[in-house]
């Protein structure tokens, strides 16, 4: 089969624009032939026609009050001065809330103001007038008002209104049936035998879960080979029963991508790339009347797809209007650089520093699902910028409340594992609060303070000239910011090595044979300035060892990479290679610190984390990740 080329790279608003308009001519939107269901299981349901009372609500003149029900008229007069006596039977009936009116009766008086001098026998102190502290028929409803109008989401409140109508079925929408057919060989089931080259197949059922938010009905279809006959047949099985169909990966232009030729033979393709990232190979199409999409494959070019192409036709199906994410305005907290062209879908850490929103960026590759999960909020680089510069502001969609984003302590700089538990530990004590932990290494995180970006940095950076960690470089890059300086945790530091030490590696010295492969981390990480100074002590060319400029962010990544086979040693802490099952060579016990602006001390910030390290549960999950010491963990080392 000829391969097959992108025919599109325009922007994403104009290439929706297009398909939307394609589909709305062609019919594909309207939303499909009204169903009946039961009142009770159709909150979240969007109304199909006008929904209207049967009865009126109350149908009958209630009591709205505890106390006794009298003629208004024969109230008049009483006062103060002159308390006027009632006797029951004859001019009042005692009556509870929600009891109807008795006939000839059009009044109910509070039993707090009733003063009884007799068993049947009260005095009133005031005149009442007519229907005071009564509901009359239809006070809320009335038999044949309109409760909701059509194409309404329905809101468990509005179940409410409907019942009360004497309303027990209604006619809404049917949710729209979206088919998913995953492609590709390399593909196994979640919980199948893994091989080098196989991946795990989660994209549908993300994408189905995302469909159901959306009021959509996901029907898996389970996987495709990449045969363009299989997938063919697959596609027009799948149109049978569904009313969209997502053909997630081979959208690309590679050898086995079959999506956009499958969908031009059957039908026809109106776009085929578009100018965003993560998210370009999308192919927009129909087959038969109906939209076919295909998602590229790696995960967050898929999900960002889906919410941009997916989504509106989902709720266009319903007769619902798409709604709108949150939006704030954030400082950036680091320049970015951005392709010319290309809108960019930043996934981005938000937390409250002093009176600014600080984003974060995080990892920014189409496979990182966990740059997902991670983040607070999407940033969206225009397509004719090349970029943000740090302390730029700009405009943010909101993935979580803001309210939760204003409780997140920020802490920007070195990575630690024990920051994770540290989060986990926070979030268990206080459910409002949240630790946000961005990694750029120790002086990134001096030089976040700096700027005000954070409230603490995690820093663990050793002075070659006193052997002391942190203080020096505080005093030189801080000289002017009151800060706290508090222990987290002593950890082993050394080189993360094979399980069996393959290579026989002993120590720094070894990094410069010829066969051996390393992994380093970031410039201004406290690790790299630590292997920095034990190369210069043995009088070592950085020049020597292989891979010295190849770099990665997290210790975690380092061990990932060892035990991925793409290195052979990395330095780093214990508890990476412990967790991985690695060797781990013994260089040195560092301190890790973290360095906590003043300014902040006092605020629930900096001591809701203060309180989760004096924990003797949080001391032991960190000692059980291995290589660890909290002998001062809580303990101030130092203040300036």
């Amino acid at each position: 089969m000829k391969r097959d080329v992108y025919l599109d790279d325009q922007p994403w608003e104009e290439a929706l624009k297009k398909y939307l308009d394609f589909l709305e001519e062609q019919g594909a939107l309207k939303p499909g032939l009204p169903e009946q269901v039961s009142a009770e299981n159709a909150v979240g349901r969007i109304t199909a026609e006008p929904v209207f009372a049967c009865i009126s609500s109350p149908h009958y003149h209630a009591a709205a009050m505890d106390g006794v029900a009298v003629r208004a008229s024969s109230t008049f007069g009483a006062s103060d001065a002159a308390p006027l006596k009632l006797q029951l039977v004859e001019q009042a009936v005692l009556i509870d809330t929600g009891e109807p009116l008795p006939e000839g009766y059009d009044t109910v008086i509070m039993i707090e103001d009733c003063h009884f001098v007799s068993e049947d026998a009260f005095e009133i102190i005031s005149a009442f007038s007519p229907w005071q502290n009564v509901r009359p028929i239809g006070e809320d409803i009335v038999a044949t008002e309109m409760i909701l109008p059509a194409n309404h989401r329905i809101r468990p409140v509005d179940l409410g209104g409907i019942l009360a109508g004497g309303v027990t079925e209604i006619k809404v929408h049917p949710r729209p049936r979206v088919a998913l057919l995953a492609t590709g060989n390399e593909l196994v089931e979640p919980g199948g035998e893994l091989i080098a080259g196989s991946i795990i197949e989660y994209n549908t059922r993300v994408l189905g879960a995302l469909v159901a938010e959306w009021g959509g009905l996901a029907i898996r279809k389970g996987q495709v080979p990449d045969n363009f006959e299989v997938l063919k047949k697959a596609l027009a099985e799948a149109l049978k029963e569904a009313d969209l169909v997502l053909i997630n990966a081979g959208s690309s232009a590679g050898r086995e991508d079959f999506t956009a030729a499958l969908i031009r033979e059957l039908g026809i393709v109106l776009v085929h790339g578009v100018a965003t990232r993560p998210g370009k190979p999308v192919v927009l199409g129909s087959v038969n009347g109906k939209p076919v999409v295909g998602i590229p494959g790696y995960p967050v070019s898929a999900i960002l797809s889906a919410e941009l192409f997916v989504k509106p036709i989902i709720y266009m199906k319903q007769g619902s209007t798409l709604p709108e994410r949150e939006k704030i305005t954030a400082v950036i907290s680091q320049r970015i650089v951005s392709a010319l062209g290309m809108e960019e879908f930043l996934r981005v850490k938000l937390g409250q520093v002093g009176n600014r929103i600080v984003a974060t960026p995080l990892a920014r590759g189409a496979g990182l699902i966990t740059s997902l999960i991670k983040a607070d909020g999407i940033l969206r680089l225009p397509r004719l910028s090349e970029g943000m510069e740090a302390g730029t502001e700009a405009a943010v969609e909101l993935l979580r409340p803001l309210k939760e984003i204003k409780e997140t302590t920020v802490i920007i700089g070195s990575h630690d594992v024990a920051l994770d538990v540290l989060a986990s530990y926070l979030r268990q004590k206080y459910p409002s609060a949240t630790l946000s932990s961005s990694h750029v290494g120790s002086l990134g995180g001096l030089m976040a303070l700096k700027r005000g970006e954070a409230h603490c940095a995690g820093t663990h950076l050793l002075d070659e000239e006193t052997g002391e960690y942190n203080i020096s470089y505080i005093k030189r890059f801080l000289p002017d910011r009151p800060v706290m300086l508090v222990n987290l945790v002593y950890r082993e530091q050394g080189l993360i090595v094979g399980a069996g030490n393959p290579k026989n590696i002993h120590g720094i010295e070894d990094l410069v044979r010829s066969e051996v492969r390393f992994i380093n981390r970031q410039r201004g990480a406290g690790t790299r300035v630590l292997l920095d100074y034990r190369l210069k002590e043995l009088g070592l060319d950085a020049r020597q060892i292989q891979g010295y400029e190849r770099e990665e962010f997290t210790h975690m990544a380092i061990a990932a990479a060892v035990a991925g086979g793409s290195a052979d040693a990395g330095l780093g802490i214990r508890a990476a290679a412990y967790a991985l099952g690695l060797d781990f060579v013994y260089v040195t016990e560092e301190r890790y610190d973290l360095c906590i602006l003043k300014e902040y001390w006092d605020t629930p910030y900096i001591q809701r984390i203060l309180d989760v390290m004096t924990s003797p549960a949080f001391h032991q999950a960190v000692k059980a990740l291995g290589g660890y010491d909290l002998r001062d963990c809580g303990r101030v080392m130092w203040e300036q």
